[in-house]
């Protein structure tokens, strides 16, 4: 008797504890969805394409960088300006902003709430881009 009650309680902790694993398993890749993979916020930006290159010691990344301009005086100079970072993960897409580095573009780019270093040092992920 006491032991058919001590197994019974031992199964019953154990399916317990596969409940407890199986719920820490699906919270954590909904975590690790939200963190990396779902899009927080996108949009367009406009400005300068003043740097794109391909970096990285072991993970190599396109990185850019764009001046956003919200004053420009009569010699169309940037008076009033931040800069913009981004990552771009499409090969065919970073070859064509390498051709447009000094010109005045338009990008469409997707904001994530984490970053892996495989795929860029930034939270922007650019996935389109036009000259203005």
């Amino acid at each position: 008797m006491a032991d058919e009650t001590l197994s019974n309680i031992g199964r019953s902790f154990k399916k317990v504890m596969q409940w407890v694993v199986f719920i820490l398993l699906i919270l954590l890749a909904v975590f690790i969805y939200w963190k990396y993979f779902y899009t927080y916020s996108e949009g367009y930006r406009a400005g300068l394409l003043q740097k794109f290159s391909h970096k990285g010691t072991i993970f190599k990344t396109y990185e850019g960088e764009m001046i956003l301009s919200s004053v420009v005086s009569n010699a169309n100079v940037a008076l009033a300006s931040e800069k913009f970072f981004f990552s771009v993960t499409d090969d065919s897409l970073a070859m064509n902003l390498d051709t447009l580095q000094g010109e005045f573009i338009i990008i469409h780019y997707k904001e994530k709430n984490g970053i892996l270093f495989w795929k860029g040092d930034t939270k922007y992920f650019v996935d389109s881009a036009k000259k203005k």
